[in-house]
Order: C-alpha cells, then sequence, then structure tokens
C-alpha cells in the first residue's frame, strides 16, 4: 500500500538566539514578505506553518501593517497556519501563570486575524512538562505535535496519547526525526528518501500509512521551489505519495485510521534521542533570579493587588497588563529562556525584565497609593496600610524603611493595639525629605515636621486579613536617641521552631523543636568546576571540589524579639579557571557572605548569600542540605501541583555506561522545581526553597542529600565533546560569552522549612506562597509628597480601615487572582500540591452576586451554589487545578 507523506512547509523562528530580537525581525521581514507572497500566487504552494507562534506575525505587522488585509485572508482560508502560542515558550523554568496567559494571549492575537492552530505545537522546547496535557485540555486544544524529551525506549511509536500527572490526556504525533528532517534531503537520492537515515525512522514508527515529514530549518526560508520539488519526489517513488500539507490534514488523516494508541504518562525529559539540555536550568543564573521573582510578583501581588484596585472602583490597566506579559512571553521563549543565547541577546533579555519590572512596581506603587489615601485615618497624619494578597489571614514579621518626625515612635493597629517592633538603624534625612515636598496647594496646611529620620525596622504584623488590608499608625514620641542592636557572643539563634548552631567549620546545626531531631551539618556550600557551555553543566575530566567547611571563616551574630540571624563569612580559595583546578592550584579568592536569619514565630529559615566572583571562571556553587531521610523518591512543585521523581536514574544509567553513543546526554537527575523540593519520610520532612536558580539534585550517602544550585559559569555559547554531553555543540562553538563568567558580586536568597510529618499531611505549598508573597507596607504622610511619592490631589477618606473581599480554608494553593479578560468579575485560581483529594471553600465578605466553574478560556462549566457567603469548591484531585469566577 502507499505511504502518504504530508510535507508541512514551516519555519522554526528562534526570535533571538546569537543574533538580536532586532535583527531577526529585519531578517523575519523579508522572508514572511516572500511567505505572503508565495502563498498569494502560487496555488501549488498551499499553506504555512508559522511556528505556532503568533508574536512572529504580530511583529511582521507591527512595520508592514499595509499586509494586515493579505494576512487576514491567508489565515481565514487556512493556508498560514498561527498560533496558539505568543512564543515558543520554556515548560520547566516559566510559571504556569505564564504558560496559560502565552496561549490566551496567542490565541487571541490570531482569532483578531481569522484564527488560530488548534494545536499544541511545540518542535524545540527542551523537555515536555506534566502539567501541560491539563492546561491544553483546559484551553480546548485535544492533539499536540511535539519533540523533544520522548524517548523511543518508553513509546515507540510517533503517535501516542501523552497523560500528564493529574491524569488528563491529550493526543501527541510526535515528530519522530525532528522539525528539521524535511530541510536536509539530498536531491541526488530521491528514490530513497525514505528507506535510509534520518527518514527511515518516520515510516518505521508511525502507526499508520500516514507520515509527517516537516519540511524547514531555524529561521530557515520558504522554499521558493517546493512543488516542483514534491513532483520529484512523486516521480521518484512509488511506495510514498508526498503532498504538501496542513498539520491537520495530517492528524485527520491519522485519526480516520484509528490507530489503537498507546499511553506515555509524566513528564518528558529524556535525553536519550533528542538534547533537552537538562542542566540549563542554572545558565547565567543572574537572569534566572530576574525571572523568578518577577514570576512571583506578577501572579501573588501585582495581578491580585490591581484586582483590589479595580473593586474600590480603579480603572484597571489592561493594556499595561497584557504588555507586562508580552515582555515575559518574549523572554519565555524557549532559547532566551534557557539563556543560550549571546552575551549581547542576554543584555536585551535582562532589558526586558527591567522593563517589566518598572512598570508592574509602578503600577503596584500607583494602587497602593490610591488605596491607601482613602482609607479613614481617625485623624493621625502618618498612616501604614498593610496590604495582604493572599486568601487567608496572615501573621509575619517584615522589614521596612519608614520615615519618621522622630527616632522615638508607636505603631499601633487600627483597633488600638500596639504592634512591636525593632529599629535596626537610623540616619537623618529632614533635608533631603523636607527640602523636596511638594504642595499643589502651597496655602493648604498639611502637617509638617521639624525633623525626618530613616528608619529601618522590623515590625510584628498580625491578623491582616485575608485579600485585604489593615489600617495602621505611626504616632510620634518625643524624640530620643536608640540604641541598636550589637553582636552577640555566641553563635546560637532560636524562634519557637527552631535553635540553630554555627559550627566552627561554617556548617549550621539545626534543631527541630517540634520534633526534637537535630539536623547536623546543614547548609555545607560547595564549589566545582564547569566544563560545560549555555546549554549544559557538564563536570572537568579532571575536577577539585572545594567545601565551606575547610575554608577560614568568621561568624557574627545578631538577635532582637523578632529577628535573629547568623552571619558567616568564609574566606574561600579556588582556582581562577579549569587549567588552574586540573593542577589543583587556588590561586584567587572568592569571599562568601552566608545570612541565615528566623523570624518570630515562621517555620521558614531565610538564607541569603552574597559571592564576589570576580575573578573565578568557569565553576559552580551549590549548597547542601543533608535531610538524612532515606526515601526513593524527590517531590518537587510543578506549575499546578506536585511530582515525584526519582532520586537517580538507575535504569537509564545502567543503559548509558552499557552504550553511551546510543544517547544524546547522560540521563543525569539534575531537575527542575518551580518553588521547592523536599525530601519526605513518615515523620519527617524537608524541604528546600529557592527564590533564584531553582535546580536541584539529590547527592551524598543514599542520595539524601538536597544540593541547590546557587550559580554555575561558562564562557562559551556551545562546545562539543562534554562528559555529560559527548559529540557535537549544541549551538555555535564559535560564540564565546565571557558575560556568562559572572565575573561580578552576586547574591542570592533560599529557605529552608522542616515538617514533622510526611510531605503530603504538611501545608508546605502555602508555606512557600507566603515566602513568596511579602506583606506590603504603605506608608503615606504629606509631607512625604516629593521625592519618594509622586504628589496628589487630595481625596477624602472614606473607605473602612479594615478590608476583606473573601478567603479560603487553604487547603488549596493559589496560583493568582486577576481581572477577568470576559466578564466584569475576577478569576481565583488554586490547584492541590498534595497527593491526595482535597477540598476547600470560598468565604466571601459579602453576598458575592454570582460564582462560577470555568475553564481557562473563562467560559463557564457550571454555577456554584452559594449559601450564607460559602461557596464550597468541588473536590480537586492530585496536581489539578480549578478556575473560579466571580463577581461582587
Amino acid at each position: 500500500m502507499v505511504k502518504q507523506v504530508y510535507i508541512v512547509p514551516h519555519t522554526h523562528w528562534d526570535r533571538e538566539w546569537f543574533f538580536s530580537a532586532a535583527k531577526a525581525k529585519v531578517y523575519l521581514l523579508k522572508d514572511l514578505k516572500d511567505v505572503i507572497n508565495l502563498l498569494e500566487n502560487n496555488e501549488d504552494y498551499k499553506c504555512f506553518l508559522l511556528d505556532g507562534q503568533a508574536s512572529l506575525i504580530v511583529d511582521y505587522l507591527h512595520w508592514r501593517p499595509q499586509d494586515m488585509d493579505r494576512v487576514k485572508k491567508l489565515v481565514q482560508t487556512n493556508k498560514l497556519n498561527i498560533g496558539p502560542w505568543y512564543t515558543q515558550t520554556d515548560q520547566y523554568l516559566v510559571s504556569g501563570e505564564s504558560i496559560v496567559n502565552n496561549l490566551l494571549i496567542g490565541m487571541q492575537k490570531s482569532e483578531r486575524l481569522g484564527g488560530y492552530l488548534n494545536v499544541a505545537y511545540v518542535p524545540d522546547s527542551f523537555g515536555q512538562e506534566s502539567s501541560m496535557p491539563q492546561i491544553y485540555q483546559d484551553l480546548g486544544i485535544t492533539d499536540a505535535v511535539l519533540y523533544r524529551g520522548f524517548s523511543t525506549d518508553n513509546v515507540k511509536k510517533s503517535e501516542f496519547i501523552w497523560q500528564g500527572e493529574d491524569g488528563s490526556k491529550i493526543n501527541v504525533y510526535r515528530m519522530a526525526a525532528g522539525y528539521f528532517v524535511g530541510g536536509v534531503i539530498d536531491e541526488t537520492k530521491l528514490k530513497e528518501i525514505m528507506e535510509r537515515e534520518p527518514f527511515k525512522i518516520i515510516p518505521e514508527q508511525a502507526t499508520t500509512n500516514n507520515l509527517l515529514l516537516p519540511n524547514g530549518s531555524d529561521m530557515a526560508p520558504i522554499r521558493f521551489d517546493l512543488p516542483s520539488f514534491v513532483d520529484k519526489l512523486n516521480k521518484s517513488n512509488s511506495k510514498y505519495q508526498f503532498k504538501i500539507s496542513t498539520i491537520m490534514d495530517y492528524i485527520n488523516a491519522v485519526k480516520a485510521d484509528d490507530p489503537n494508541l498507546v499511553v506515555l504518562s509524566g513528564e518528558q525529559d529524556c535525553g536519550r534521542d533528542m538534547r533537552v539540555h537538562k542542566s540549563i536550568y542554572s545558565s547565567r543564573a543572574d537572569i534566572k533570579k530576574y525571572n523568578t521573582k518577577l514570576q512571583y510578583y506578577l501572579s501573588n501581588i501585582m495581578e491580585p493587588l490591581l484586582v483590589m484596585g479595580d473593586y474600590f472602583d480603579l480603572e484597571y490597566p489592561r493594556a499595561a497588563v497584557q504588555d507586562i506579559w508580552k515582555k515575559m512571553f518574549e523572554n519565555a521563549a524557549h532559547d532566551s529562556m534557557g539563556n543560550c543565547v549571546s552575551d549581547a541577546v542576554n543584555e536585551d533579555i535582562k532589558l526586558r525584565y527591567k522593563q517589566v519590572a518598572d512598570i508592574a512596581t509602578g503600577l503596584v506603587d500607583i494602587t497602593l497609593r490610591q488605596i491607601a489615601t482613602k482609607i479613614s485615618n481617625n485623624d493621625n497624619p502618618i498612616t501604614l496600610t498593610v496590604f495582604n494578597t493572599l486568601p487567608f489571614v496572615r501573621n509575619d514579621v517584615v522589614n521596612k524603611t519608614l520615615y519618621s518626625p522622630s527616632r522615638n515612635f508607636k505603631l499601633q493597629a487600627n483597633d488600638g493595639s500596639e504592634i512591636s517592633y525593632e529599629v535596626n538603624s537610623i540616619k537623618d534625612v529632614t533635608e533631603l525629605i523636607l527640602g523636596s515636598t511638594i504642595q499643589l496647594d502651597p496655602g493648604r496646611e498639611i502637617y509638617y515636621p521639624k525633623k525626618v529620620y530613616e528608619i529601618n525596622i522590623d515590625l510584628y504584623l498580625t491578623n491582616i486579613p485575608a485579600f485585604g488590608y489593615r489600617q495602621c499608625y505611626l504616632l510620634p514620641l518625643e524624640d530620643s536617641i536608640l540604641g541598636l542592636n550589637k553582636p552577640k557572643k555566641d553563635s546560637v539563634i532560636e524562634n519557637d521552631f527552631y535553635k540553630i548552631k554555627a559550627n566552627q567549620d561554617g556548617s549550621l546545626d539545626i534543631l527541630d523543636k517540634l520534633n526534637n531531631y537535630n539536623y547536623r551539618n546543614q547548609a555545607i556550600i560547595e564549589e566545582n568546576g564547569d566544563d560545560g557551555d549555555s546549554y549544559n553543566y557538564s563536570p572537568p575530566e579532571d575536577d577539585l571540589v572545594i567545601y565551606s567547611t575547610e575554608q577560614e571563616n568568621r561568624i557574627r551574630t545578631y538577635s532582637n524579639k523578632l529577628r535573629s540571624k547568623i552571619i558567616i563569612c568564609f574566606d574561600f580559595k579556588v582556582p581562577s579557571n579549569l587549567q588552574k583546578r586540573a593542577k589543583k592550584i587556588t590561586d584567587v579568592s572568592m569571599p562568601v557572605k552566608l545570612e541565615v536569619s528566623l523570624n518570630q514565630s515562621s517555620k521558614i529559615i531565610n538564607f541569603k548569600i552574597d559571592i564576589d566572583n570576580r575573578w573565578a571562571k568557569s565553576h559552580r556553587l551549590c549548597v547542601n542540605f543533608d535531610s538524612q531521610i532515606m526515601t526513593k523518591v524527590s517531590i518537587a512543585d510543578i506549575q499546578f501541583g506536585s511530582i515525584k521523581r526519582p532520586l537517580v536514574k538507575e535504569r537509564e544509567l545502567a543503559e548509558w555506561s552499557k552504550s553511551p553513543d546510543n544517547w544524546q546526554e547522560r540521563p543525569i537527575s539534575i531537575n527542575t522545581m518551580q518553588s521547592f523540593v523536599a525530601l519526605s519520610q513518615k515523620t519527617r520532612c524537608m524541604g528546600v526553597v529557592s527564590n533564584g536558580v531553582r535546580e536541584y539534585e539529590c547527592v551524598g550517602i543514599d542520595n539524601r542529600v538536597i544540593r541547590l544550585t546557587i550559580f554555575r559559569t561558562y564562557g562559551m555559547l556551545g562546545k562539543r565533546d562534554l562528559l555529560y554531553r559527548p559529540g557535537r555543540a549544541s549551538g555555535d562553538e564559535t560564540v564565546p560569552t565571557p558575560a556568562a563568567q559572572l565575573n561580578k558580586k552576586l547574591s542570592f536568597d533560599f529557605a529552608l522549612i522542616l515538617e514533622q510529618t510526611e510531605y503530603d499531611q504538611t501545608d508546605l505549598a502555602n508555606i512557600v506562597k507566603e515566602f513568596e508573597t511579602p506583606l506590603l507596607v504603605y506608608e503615606y504622610a504629606e509631607f512625604l509628597n516629593g521625592r519618594l511619592t509622586f504628589p496628589f490631589n487630595p481625596v477624602s477618606r472614606s473607605y473602612e480601615q479594615e478590608f476583606s473581599l473573601f478567603k479560603t480554608d487553604g487547603n488549596l494553593t493559589i496560583s493568582t487572582i486577576e481581572k477577568s479578560q470576559q466578564g466584569a468579575g475576577y478569576i481565583v485560581r488554586l490547584y492541590n500540591p498534595l497527593f491526595h483529594v482535597v477540598t476547600d471553600r470560598m468565604i466571601f465578605a459579602k453576598h458575592p452576586k454570582l460564582v462560577q466553574l470555568v475553564n481557562l478560556k473563562g467560559n463557564k462549566i457550571k454555577d456554584l451554589t452559594i449559601k450564607a457567603n460559602i461557596v464550597e469548591i468541588p473536590q480537586i484531585e492530585h496536581a489539578k487545578f480549578v478556575t473560579i469566577y466571580f463577581e461582587v
């Protein structure tokens, strides 16, 4: 029987790589103009696939708006396939909200031009994350054309069903020989095309007589002579019939034959048949940290706070929010997110993050200001409004810099209760502040003190309402000189949960008071060489591993009623480069300061590490926590839930040892998480939380040590013949990346949480959510208008001093609270981080008008019953999310 080969003309367009996004747009302008002309003028050129990302056509039309009608006609007639993505996103390093919004905005942009390809087309992202089937399904996508991460050891055929962590399923049509295979056809051997490598695996792995042959490559222009070339193929072959087709032509043909498809479960990150760059998670750690913090900020603080502002009749800045997300999507593209790009491109990525940070913090600041200044202040001139963007009541110690007319003052909540605080530093800034005060009406009398002090304090805030605010006050007292904290002589800090002792070698002994279990020799810093490139960490053939316990150190301890900390300064001596490392020569200094702090009544142990990395090259820094827990799996959070991973890929490593030439990458167990990784047994659980690089590996005796990557450095975009990735170079081995050596001062923070039961009985995910989502304290006084806050016209203070919109029981974990893109109400997305079924409730402060269960597009699934302002959320299974729409 003749096999039908569906040739899909396309281009895989990396928006930036070793060239910049600006240059790529120039090339894109020329190439897309050729595509449009050919599709319009050559009837035999039936279609073209624009890489599944709508941003390309958006960029093109931004510079060539005169082609809008032409593009719309081609999209509407299915000749030009665009979307559903906005950009071809990475899947492991971006948040769930980033992925959802990427698809939603990509679909919206495509629909305005005539429609989107309703297929999850992902040709080149480095592996397939196991939340994706659920996301695709909830957006109405049931078919996916994918490439990287799947192993023929696990699924022999190129068509199968992929089941995600939550159980959702999607049909997968894997590009058996890659997205570029149609661009490497030797025209002198057309008769043999499907009978030899790399083409022969396509019919071998197909479940039907319908075969997919993508024709295109990285940034490749459209092939002008493709129709005539297809004629040559057909004349040269009797077993195969070739035709130019859309992706949907191929998918529909396979479905019509109704093959019996096997089910493959879980995340797909195998580097056997194609590279997935498992340790790309730590490339350019300085930029990775930027992404981590901004993702938290957008979903945990900015979006919820803008909802609060909308509730109080502030105009919702929809266009600004979409602009923020579009910039994040540009950075989420797989090469940009992996930072496997040139130094010049990394500078562009940093600039976009800076722009996002500036816009997002500006929106937050103006929203805080507009709400805070309308809250009743009981005629107190200096207010501190505390905002909580999480849906449960919170108590926390917050570090804040305040401006006070006196060095001595009282902090008071709206109910008259006194707020405990401790002063860390005081500075007289009278001239700076009062010299820049702006009054729009200079004749109007305002509170204008004689002195102003900048005072950094720790303050203990209690009973802050769920998704709401509480008004507090700074009440000046008679000025006096305050004594500040001085270092303690001992090396011990403690709170209600932990007692931490710094040992002479710089390691920590951490006593879990609730469990009476002492975790000895913790937080050991490990430095070693990195012979890898921008894609992969790889150890040198002759390495030298250096530990903090071998370095000279100095220990200081500080403590007050609210916060205590240990500061350990290490005098690391390390090799300056790989050549010196091979000779075991430690010829440069790398000063490291590790700060460990405890807040009153908090289960979070906070760490901050500062490194002076100006002199060492091609190395890696990690921190090790020995869980002393015997288990076979690690537990890490993913976009909308959690996943169990084997500590070591034993079967894969055995296969690698027997035949490494059959593998593209060594099957290492370096993994990533969204926020935390945990090791757990019945009576203990250790969770490590990263606020920077989110990469870990379980090492040591019985693999019980969680090794968190702090950073790694390298000097080339691509290199060949790495220990962990043999053979050809990934990317380009001619492009140096000196900035990736990170020869500068670096700072990262992370945390440790210890629990007294197994993971599935803990509240670890919600504790981590609090770590990522600080309470916001907004200070306002009219004399501060000017240098510190932009001036506003006076407003009336009519809002209540305490407010809460709604709360939950806190059984599920919040993903975000945002303004609905369709209705007048709001969206709440929650997910189950545990491995058993969970129920929860939404309790509203006043009776809501409407509460509905909706899908990711905001379309109603069903109405939810409201009883006495309470809505019961349907039972949520492991790693499932639920999206709820409500109007109040």
